[in-house]
């Protein structure tokens, strides 16, 4: 479905429900959602937050859209949950591959790195040893601590890796990946919500900063707040606006 997410253009979720790993998920928003799709009687919501539900009657439908667009996948649970079986990526690994043909982008977000690059050792000679061109492949980051996610990342052979720097709970220092070119895309934004930890935006300016240095692109998404998340045209850092997409690298690229 069409989203508000800032960086995107659309949602699929032929996955829903998710459990916490690490502090940025400690006030998710899916489980704030959660309640309120529950009581809509919305397929794939009946459950508790925390159950994970496949629903494979979701996976052919970006195969129907005809405008070329990008594409969130699963913002209510993660792709690779280790409840998600790796011959259900696959399908929606093959059906992002299908799709990308029509010009489609597909961005895969996951806070579990090493179940994808776990998924991609036993299924890259499906495609070639070469990632699936139009699938980008990021992790969220929200404090230094778990920055080493993306030394997982990086062994991912996609044209396009990126950071979600969201919530920003921390300074975060990607130089090392960044320089390296292990990263195209950095996204920076404040928690959002009744419970949101304040983001300093000396953190997303640091986080900006390193991205310019290394000719990385960066995305402002918000700045976060209790009563509103200040996005939009709110989202400013130092009198301008972030807004940034990494070039769609549609050469092929292939497993070291």
């Amino acid at each position: 479905m069409p989203s508000t997410i800032e960086w995107t253009d659309e949602t699929w979720n032929p996955v829903t429900g998710c459990t916490r790993v690490s502090p940025g998920c400690d006030h998710c928003y899916m489980f704030a959602m959660y309640p309120r799709l529950t009581a809509m009687g919305v397929r794939g919501y009946e459950l508790d937050p925390q159950e994970v539900q496949l629903l494979p009657e979701r996976l052919d439908a970006p195969l129907r859209w005809t405008t070329p667009r990008r594409v969130f996948v699963n913002s209510m649970s993660d792709v690779f949950h280790p409840l998600v079986p790796y011959e259900f990526v696959t399908e929606m690994f093959d059906v992002m591959c299908a799709a990308a043909r029509r010009g489609h982008i597909f961005q895969v977000l996951t806070k579990r790195p090493g179940r994808a690059l776990g998924w991609w050792d036993r299924n890259q000679a499906r495609y070639g040893g070469t990632w699936p061109a139009g699938v980008w492949i990021g992790t969220s980051v929200e404090n230094q601590k778990y920055a080493p996610r993306v030394s997982v990342l990086a062994r991912l052979p996609a044209a396009v890796r990126f950071v979600s720097a969201e919530p920003l709970l921390g300074p975060v220092d990607l130089r090392r990946w960044l320089s390296r070119g292990d990263v195209q895309w950095v996204i920076a934004g404040g928690e959002s919500g009744r419970a949101a930890r304040p983001m300093d935006l000396a953190w997303a300016r640091d986080l900006r900063d390193q991205s310019l240095e290394t000719g990385v692109a960066f995305f402002l998404k918000q700045l976060g707040g209790r009563r509103g998340k200040r996005s939009g045209d709110e989202a400013m850092l130092d009198g301008r606006h972030w807004r940034e997409y990494p070039k769609h690298k549609k050469e092929p690229v292939r497993a070291p």
